[in-house]
């Protein structure tokens, strides 16, 4: 049995929570075929860039093209991962070929990895084995401000309080 993971609130502006709705979220990819009819409907242009992604709290993959919001790709619902992913076919496999957690909606941890690991393998798609690009955010306690963490210097860059080191984008 699978462990049970957190999820992630969204957190943005509800100007673009407001956009999400039926018929608006991203495609579920439960299999390579999947995958692949979904990507045979984008155009060449939007299949060379990476796409939007979540994991929904079923631990299934959605995707939506890259200008769409994570929340709208949720379908409004909270995740257990969110980000970028950037896909190719090599010798006729899907693969990942660079996947975040860069999402400014929800701002998951980089310990949501173990997600979108499980919901890519159940997907038959390739991976590589971690996100290949980190994003750390923190809220800060002072402003409360949402930032995000660079070269490792926890300081708020709004109001110079410091960051708390663990994870705590949604506590109120």
């Amino acid at each position: 049995m699978t462990p049970r993971r957190r999820s992630y609130r969204y957190v943005g502006p509800a100007e673009l929570a407001a956009l999400a709705g039926p018929g608006r979220e991203g495609r579920r990819i439960r299999s390579p075929a999947g995958l692949a009819g979904w990507a045979a409907e984008r155009g060449p242009q939007e299949c060379g860039e990476p796409f939007t992604f979540v994991v929904d709290t079923a631990g299934v993959l959605r995707l939506a093209p890259r200008r769409s919001e994570h929340v709208v790709c949720a379908g409004g619902e909270a995740v257990l991962s969110a980000g970028e992913m950037a896909l190719r076919q090599v010798s006729g496999r899907w693969t990942v070929d660079g996947v975040s957690n860069q999402s400014t909606g929800y701002c998951p941890d980089t310990r949501s990895w173990p997600a979108v690991a499980e919901a890519l393998e159940h997907a038959g798609i390739d991976h590589p084995g971690g996100f290949t690009h980190e994003v750390v955010f923190r809220r800060c306690p002072g402003c409360r401000q949402l930032a995000i963490v660079r070269e490792e210097d926890f300081v708020c860059v709004f109001c110079e309080a410091p960051l708390p080191p663990q994870w705590n984008v949604d506590e109120e």
